[in-house]
């Protein structure tokens, strides 16, 4: 009896100490995380004893070109990869990307050659088609689709901030504060993406830049009408004259109001773009899973000249209806 009570309480004293301990450890990082939050890159970047230029550097990094040297088409391909790699706010450029991607087609290329030789099929060229688009679906589609997703998140973000940053420039102006103290307010109370965002402004201004102009260049960047309405608020402002904090007011519940109405119609659409993504995500999700459970169903097949002009025509039906399903589900408000 002794021997089960003294066992069933040091049972007791290792789960009390084991919970002691992981409620410790959730504490340190909630705390460290609700810090690290409340510091934006650029602050963060400061403290550590960074120069301004170097933070200029590394913010404005990727920064939207106009590639008047090149084609139009490939002007805008570029320009918008590097839009995207802006907003994901990656450490690498784009050509250092490109290259990437194109050391890991021609590596991914021949390991599939490699596999398919080995499995003992022939490489016709369908065959050699197929392994191609593997390839480069593999190194150029899924990564650009991946940093899509995470520029979009922080898109959003920025769209879910500028309403809170508006009010608190609105009532540092309200305080009396002048519209550049209003500004380096923003910088040091508002967290990331916005808050770097707004810093980079705040720094372009200090170093002669006009404010205007600072703030068109940052709804460039970012590709949003939100801001253009703040910038063609302030000019109006500063040319007609006028009460700056009302009008900011104004166009806050504007902002508020129209994402709004931009979440009902996202509510209502929600099954029909919930079909459009399975529309888009099926056909590959069952050719990569029949591929990889049993790849003799397409390599056989693909030995026949006729795979060549199905294969294409499949491929261009699909990009087709691909972007015909994400102009129906791509809602303006």
């Amino acid at each position: 009896m002794i021997d089960d009570l003294l066992r069933w309480l040091a049972i007791l004293a290792i789960g009390g100490t084991v919970f002691l301990f992981v409620q410790l450890g959730l504490d340190y990082t909630f705390a460290k995380t609700a810090h690290t939050r409340a510091i934006n890159k650029r602050l963060s970047m400061i403290r550590e004893g960074t120069s301004r230029d170097e933070i200029l550097a590394r913010l404005r990094k990727n920064t939207p070109q106009d590639h008047a040297n090149l084609p139009p088409i490939l002007a805008a391909m570029l320009q918008k990869l590097e839009r995207t790699m802006m907003a994901a706010q990656v450490g690498f450029s784009p050509m250092q990307m490109l290259t990437v991607m194109g050391l890991a087609f021609v590596v991914i290329s021949v390991l599939l050659m490699l596999l398919i030789g080995g499995s003992g099929f022939t490489f016709s060229a369908g065959v050699v088609m197929l392994a191609l688009v593997l390839a480069a679906t593999a190194s150029f589609v899924l990564p650009v689709m991946v940093l899509s997703a995470i520029a979009t998140k922080r898109r959003k973000r920025v769209e879910e901030q500028f309403p809170i940053a508006l009010d608190v420039f609105v009532r540092a102006l309200r305080a009396g504060h002048p519209i550049a103290a209003a500004l380096e307010l923003l910088t040091q109370e508002m967290e990331d993406p916005i808050g770097s965002e707004f810093g980079l402004v705040s720094d372009e201004v200090a170093y002669g830049a006009d404010l205007t102009d600072a703030l068109t260049a940052m709804a460039e960047r970012w590709d949003l009408d939100d801001i253009r309405m703040f910038v063609v608020s302030l000019s109006v402002q500063s040319e007609t004259g006028g009460n700056l904090a009302e009008i900011l007011q104004n166009l806050s519940e504007v902002i508020r109001a129209r994402a709004s109405l931009y979440m009902k119609v996202r509510a209502l659409s929600s099954e029909g773009r919930m079909t459009g993504w399975m529309l888009t995500i099926l056909p590959v999700a069952a050719f990569l899973g029949l591929f990889m459970v049993n790849p003799e169903f397409y390599l056989s097949v693909a030995e026949d000249r006729m795979f060549i002009i199905g294969f294409i025509v499949l491929m261009t039906m699909y990009v087709a209806g691909f972007f015909w399903i994400r102009k129906i589900i791509d809602l303006k408000v």
